[in-house]
């Protein structure tokens, strides 16, 4: 009874989303296993129906979706940050780069980079099979699958996510999104209805992933051990093992477990890819990945609104959609594990490194394996891989490396990378869905990650139980199809919510009191001894606490007396800062702080002496902090006045903010907002 005590009780976990999609997937789990035929019958007429007629509505929102991220990273929206303006990345370039590749992507270029050049050179939906041309036209194929489009879903995802949770303190939930549009309604039973949506996509999505690696593992341990067999049952017992060993790693949390894994997956992965590059046609690869990125680039627009119309063929059901479906169905679990990792970056550095960065990895993996497997097929007479690759996809990269030395240690290489990308895979999307289902929370109890963990690998094992890869392929699609339009208002919101920002910026431009002389404030030479000076810990305490406050508190009390004005003086001594608040119903707040900030006294403050750049003592300011973040300029011994005045341009600003943009909703309730600026504090 205790656990479940604690499981009613815990103010972590948000009923109304957990309870539902917990319900719905369990009766699809007994369901499933009571009636697996019936099920398989289900799953592919659903399929048949959702490619039919929902394909053009799939191409036409991924193409917004690209064409919308791309247009905000080149806007002058770029520069805005992630966060507070004073905040910084949390992870290093290698580092976010590893733990965004291999939280989503790593599977399915390990399951395709062979299979899928090979089978559309073999079959080719337009040209004559198995010539140049088919060749020309499989790895144009490829690469259209999995460049900028793939990338455009899951960047605008995570940038929704990561704005609205970092920069305006909702929660870290789909649903946060929305409310541009809705307002308060997101804590009601539309924000609970998005979410349980945003669940179960992730969970299908995921589902179709573990289903794909599995079924490599599979093929891999009966290639290097005939007498394992493959077969549901040892696809079902894998899962089961694995998802063991994920849940230790899901325990440990995100920098112990995702972020160590995340790296070992990518030096395996780029160790696999240097040695196919190096003993292959070196040559022929480089030669290929400038053509087939000019076709892809050239021929980019054609593609992206080919929908066969003219043909009654199924391939753009079976291939594109089941791929652009399969990602849209994953964007809430990759896009929010992104969110997590990219506080601090500036919304352009988003958008490339999310674009750019992995497409080009991704071109140059397919190039490396499926033109090396294309060379051998056309070249070396090796066609026998074609004949393995369309009997079992999940055979292709193994039966690949019979055409290169050291086959059976680069099978075992291939096999633990393949795992360990599970195991990523379920840790990392284990923690997104208990933050999404415990209401956006970034650190969920772990009894809730465990229970995830154990149902994203029996919903993976019933799929492959009743149906296979059509199972998972219908998963995918159908868990795409609501989330494509919640992504669709995600986008408006996010639209409405920049332009609102831009207002801001014109109205809340930072300011640094320029004193003039006596009646402007310091006299020069006094402000010049300031800006050479570095005072210590001690005076600038005393400052901040009482000139900084007693100025603060002469605003409130004019305010109050002559204006009826309610403004909030206070003072933290734990961490030495004075702020002057407003709150007004219905109205963004104002926020004015003068924080203690210490830095390292930096080499010229000791040109007698030969100093470290970085400085080997501290010296400490007073800065000016609005709810948008730090502002980069030191107060400290500013008369009373210049406190003042530099308090009032900023509040004549905020004021002609709210004057300027009449009817714009505001972003958050007052508790809200408070988190926005600890987690500001946090940096």
């Amino acid at each position: 009874m205790a656990p479940l005590k604690a499981f009613l009780s815990s103010r972590a976990v948000l009923l109304p989303v957990f309870l539902p999609t917990a319900a719905v997937l369990l009766l699809l789990i007994i369901g499933t296993l009571r009636a697996p035929d019936q099920a398989e019958a289900l799953f592919a007429s659903v399929l048949a129906w959702i490619t039919t007629d929902f394909g053009w509505f799939y191409m036409l929102s991924v193409t917004i979706f690209m064409i919308f991220i791309i247009a905000v990273g080149f806007s002058g929206w770029g520069r805005i940050k992630l966060g507070p303006d004073h905040a910084e990345p949390e992870y290093s370039f290698p580092a976010w780069f590893a733990m965004l590749f291999s939280a989503g992507y790593g599977i399915a270029l390990l399951f395709f980079g062979v299979a899928e050049p090979v089978l559309h050179y073999a079959v080719p939906p337009e040209a004559p099979a198995q010539t140049v041309e088919a060749a020309k036209q499989a790895m144009q194929i490829t690469f259209f699958h999995w460049g900028f489009h793939i990338w455009a879903i899951y960047g605008l995802v995570g940038l929704v996510l990561a704005y609205f949770a970092f920069r305006h303190g909702l929660p870290l939930s789909i649903r946060s999104a929305l409310y541009p549009l809705v307002g308060e309604r997101i804590h009601g039973p539309i924000g609970h209805t998005v979410d349980s949506f945003a669940i179960l996509g992730t969970v299908f999505g995921l589902a179709t992933t573990l289903g794909l690696s599995v079924a490599q593992i599979n093929a891999g341990l009966h290639y290097l051990w005939p007498t394992i067999p493959v077969g549901a049952l040892t696809q079902v017992v894998t899962i089961a093992v694995i998802t063991a060993l994920a849940i230790f790693s899901v325990v440990a949390g995100m920098d112990k477990g995702i972020k160590r894994l995340s790296l070992i997956n990518m030096v395996l992965a780029i160790s696999l890819m240097l040695f196919v590059f190096i003993v292959g046609p070196t040559i022929f690869i480089l030669e290929t990945f400038l053509e087939n990125t000019g076709r892809y680039l050239s021929g980019i627009v054609e593609r992206t609104f080919n929908l066969q119309a003219y043909t009654a063929s199924d391939w753009i059901g079976n291939w594109t959609l089941f791929i652009f479906g399969w990602t849209i169905a994953w964007a809430p679990f990759v896009g929010l594990f992104i969110a997590k990792i990219s506080r601090g970056r500036t919304i352009r550095q988003f958008v490339f490194g999310v674009m750019l960065a992995p497409t080009i990895f991704t071109f140059l993996w397919f190039t490396v394996f499926g033109d090396t497997a294309l060379h051998a097929i056309m070249f070396e007479g090796y066609t026998a891989l074609i004949d393995e690759v369309q009997s079992d996809r999940a055979i292709a990269l193994f039966k690949f490396y019979e055409y290169l030395p050291w086959t059976t240690l680069l099978s075992i290489i291939t096999l633990l990378l393949i795992m360990t990308f599970f195991v990523t895979s379920v840790d990392s999307g284990t923690l997104v869905v208990s933050s999404l289902a415990s209401g956006g929370q970034v650190n969920s109890p772990i009894w809730l990650r465990i229970f995830w963990a154990v149902i994203l690998g029996s919903v993976a094992s019933i799929l492959l139980i009743a149906g296979g890869l059509g199972a998972l392929q219908t998963a995918a699609i159908t868990g795409a199809l609501p989330f494509a339009v919640i992504m669709l208002l995600s986008l408006a919101g996010l639209w409405r919510a920049l332009i609102i920002e831009g207002h801001r910026e014109v109205s809340l431009a930072s300011y640094v009191s320029g004193s003039k002389g006596k009646e402007g404030g310091v006299f020069w030479r006094e402000r010049l001894g300031l800006l050479v000076g570095f005072p210590e810990k001690s005076a600038v305490e005393r400052f901040v606490q009482k000139n900084a406050y007693l100025a603060l508190k002469q605003v409130q009390k004019s305010l109050q007396e002559k204006e009826g004005w309610e403004a909030v003086v206070a003072f933290d001594e734990g961490d030495c800062r004075a702020s002057f608040s407003i709150e007004k119903e219905g109205e963004m707040d104002f926020l004015y702080e003068v924080r203690l900030r210490g830095y390292a006294k930096p080499g010229f403050a000791y040109p007698e002496m030969a100093r470290d750049n970085d400085g080997d003592e501290q010296y400490y300011r007073a800065e000016v902090f609005l709810k948008k973040g730090g502002q980069g300029y030191d107060i400290y011994g500013y008369e009373t006045e210049d406190i003042i005045n530099d308090l009032l341009d900023h509040l004549q600003k905020y004021l002609h903010f709210l004057h300027t943009s009449p009817g714009i909703l505001p972003w958050q309730g007052e508790e809200h907002q408070r988190d926005a600026v600890e987690k500001g504090d946090q940096v």
